[in-house]
């Protein structure tokens, strides 16, 4: 009798053992799914980050076709360091060509000094057994800005006429948070050089 009752026992308890197992398995299952859909969100972010500064840069390190650092006047480089003669022509290029290397593509939306970026990934979370999330694509959105650090000081030398009689530009003094600047026409930085000590470029939310 005693036998038979433990029979009638385990016979009871498979069931109970099936379900259990099914539902840990199934939370195993569901626990992944959501940390492929955090992983494929998260890249998605650092895309649209990646892509949002790429076009600030960009932006930053270009001036408007046609500017020429060597005859400007102060009054000209005021416009310069307010980020007035910045050129945003190419800042949304950059903005897709730096998703695609995250793999992912890239909406941008240039409004100098911000430029802001939809980016989502190429690459999907997969079969889930969580509803809704199979087959989706990462998202994220982030702006950037380009940020003036600098401003005018008083020209270091006036202009002086050339032996041809032309008025030669004079070098410029620029106060920035790190210090000063000399701008000296005779011995010119690459704008791009000078871009990065005039604005920074950050994230912003």
């Amino acid at each position: 009798m005693s036998r038979l009752r433990s029979r009638d026992e385990r016979g009871q308890a498979f069931p109970i053992y099936v379900v259990v197992v099914a539902g840990l398995l199934f939370a195993a299952l569901a626990f992944f799914a959501v940390g492929q859909a955090s992983i494929v969100r998260s890249d998605a972010q650092g895309a649209a980050d990646a892509a949002a500064l790429a076009a600030a840069g960009d932006a930053r390190d270009h001036l408007v076709p046609g500017i020429d650092l060597l005859t400007l006047k102060p009054e000209d480089w005021k416009k310069v360091l307010e980020g007035d003669l910045l050129y945003a022509g190419g800042a949304c290029g950059a903005a897709r060509d730096f998703a695609a290397k995250n793999d992912a593509t890239a909406d941008c939306f240039a409004d100098p000094p911000r430029f802001r970026v939809e980016a989502k990934t190429t690459g999907t979370v997969g079969d889930s057994v969580v509803p809704g999330v199979s087959g989706r694509h990462g998202t994220g959105n982030a702006t950037a800005v380009i940020e003036p650090r600098c401003q005018l000081g008083a020209p270091v030398a006036e202009p002086s006429p050339s032996p041809g009689g032309e008025e030669k530009p004079s070098s410029v003094e620029i106060k920035c948070k790190g210090g000063v600047i000399k701008f000296d026409p005779a011995k010119p930085e690459p704008w791009s050089t000078l871009a990065r000590k005039l604005f920074a470029v950050r994230l912003v939310d």
